[in-house]
C-alpha cells in the first residue's frame, strides 16, 4: 500500500513528529510506502510530491514547522480541484491519504471522503485547541508555554515603567491560549472571543491594579470583541476559506485604556512566535502517538475518521463529527479565572 501525507493550514510545533510517527510505523511494521504532498492541499491538487522514507524523517522530531510545507489552499474553490486531486492520487498510485491539520484542512478531508469516496484519515492539529472530539490538539501546549514565558517577561518591564501592557495572543474563535497562558502567567485581565468584553470593566480592573502599586497585564485573544462594537481588524481581506486575517484588537485596546485611564499602555503582539520553534515534550508525545494511530486507522480501513485524544487514550472519531463544530471555552472555566482579574 502507498499512503499520501500532507500538512495543511498554519504550521505548528509537532507536525514533524506526526510525519515521523506515520512513516516509521508504516514502513517498519506494515511495509507501506509513503508520498508527501507539498504545501498542504496545493501539492495534492498540483501533483507536487516527494517520496517519504525513514531516512527523510530522521532527526525531525524536535524541529518546528513541517518538512512538507503548508498552505491554506482550498481545493473546493479551485476549478476542477477535486478532479486534480483524484488525478494526483492515481498518478502516484496513492491508496489512502493522511491529512494533518485543523478545521479547514480536515473539513476538506471530510468532504473528499463523504462526497467523493477518497479514503482519508485525519490528524488534529491547531495551536488554538478548538477542534471538537479531541481533548487536546498538538501545538497547543507549546503555544501556551511560549505565551506564558512572554507574559512572565513582560511583568518585569511593566512594573519597571508602571505602564499597562496588553498582550495579544492567537485565538480566532476560541480563547484557550489566552485563558491558559493568562492564568499561568498571572494576567490581571483575560479577554476571549467567547465572552464579549466590557471596556469600562477592563479599565476598572486596570485602575484597581495600579491602586495596589502594581502594573497590570491584559491578555487578549485576537478574536475578542467589545460588547459595544464590532471585531477590530487591521486587515479585512480573507483567505481561501473565508477567514479574515486577524490582528488589531490589542493595539486598539491599549489606546482605549490609555485614553480612559490616563495610564501609559503598550501592546505586544505575539503572533507567529507562538507557532514557531521546538515543540514541547507533551506535543512531541501527543503528535507521535497521533501518527502511530493514524497509520493503524489506514491499515484497518477506518477511512473518514480522525484520531483523537480522550483522557490518555487515542481513539477514532468520524471526521464529520470532529469538524462539525468548534470547541470553545466553557463559561464556567472563564469564571474560575475571574477571581484574579483586577
Amino acid at each position: 500500500m502507498k499512503v499520501g501525507v500532507l500538512t495543511g493550514g498554519g504550521d505548528c510545533p509537532g507536525l514533524n513528529a506526526v510525519i515521523r510517527g506515520v512513516v516509521r510505523k508504516g514502513v517498519q511494521e506494515y511495509g507501506y510506502e509513503f508520498t508527501g504532498f507539498k504545501d498542504g492541499w496545493r501539492g495534492a491538487v498540483e501533483g507536487d510530491a516527494v517520496p517519504l522514507g525513514i531516512p527523510a524523517v530522521r532527526g525531525i522530531l524536535p524541529r518546528g514547522g513541517t518538512i512538507l510545507g503548508s498552505s491554506r489552499t482550498n481545493p473546493f474553490t479551485l476549478d476542477d480541484g477535486v478532479r486534480q486531486i483524484r488525478d494526483t492520487l492515481a498518478k502516484h498510485e496513492v491508496d489512502a491519504l493522511i491529512a494533518i491539520g485543523g478545521e479547514d484542512t480536515l473539513g476538506v478531508a471530510a468532504r473528499l471522503h463523504a462526497e467523493y469516496g477518497i479514503p482519508c484519515v485525519g490528524v488534529p492539529k491547531t495551536i488554538d485547541n478548538d477542534l471538537s472530539a479531541t481533548d487536546y490538539t498538538f501545538g497547543f501546549d507549546t503555544a501556551v508555554g511560549i505565551a506564558t514565558e512572554a507574559i512572565d517577561r513582560l511583568h518585569t518591564t511593566a512594573e519597571s515603567h508602571m505602564r499597562v501592557l496588553v498582550v495579544e495572543v492567537m485565538g480566532r474563535h476560541a480563547g484557550w491560549i489566552a485563558l491558559h497562558s493568562g492564568l499561568a502567567g498571572g494576567a490581571n485581565a483575560i479577554l476571549i472571543p467567547e465572552q464579549r468584553f466590557d471596556l469600562d470593566q477592563v479599565c476598572a480592573w486596570v485602575t484597581s491594579r495600579f491602586k495596589a502599586s502594581y502594573a497590570p497585564i491584559v491578555v487578549v485573544a485576537e478574536g475578542a470583541v467589545p460588547k459595544d462594537g464590532d471585531m477590530v481588524l487591521k486587515d479585512a481581506t480573507t483567505d481561501s476559506f473565508g477567514h479574515v486575517r486577524l490582528s488589531g484588537v490589542g493595539e486598539w485596546l491599549a489606546k482605549e485604556i490609555e485614553a480612559r485611564t490616563g495610564k501609559e499602555a503598550r501592546t505586544t503582539v505575539l503572533g507567529h512566535v507562538q507557532r514557531g520553534g521546538t515543540p514541547s515534550a507533551f506535543d512531541r508525545w501527543l503528535a507521535t502517538r497521533f501518527g502511530l494511530h493514524a497509520v493503524d486507522a489506514v491499515r484497518d480501513g477506518a477511512f473518514g475518521t480522525m484520531v483523537a485524544l480522550r483522557g490518555t487514550d487515542i481513539v477514532r472519531v468520524p471526521l464529520a463529527e470532529a469538524t462539525a463544530r468548534l470547541k470553545t471555552v466553557d463559561p464556567a472555566l472563564y469564571r474560575e479565572a475571574g477571581v484574579f482579574f483586577g
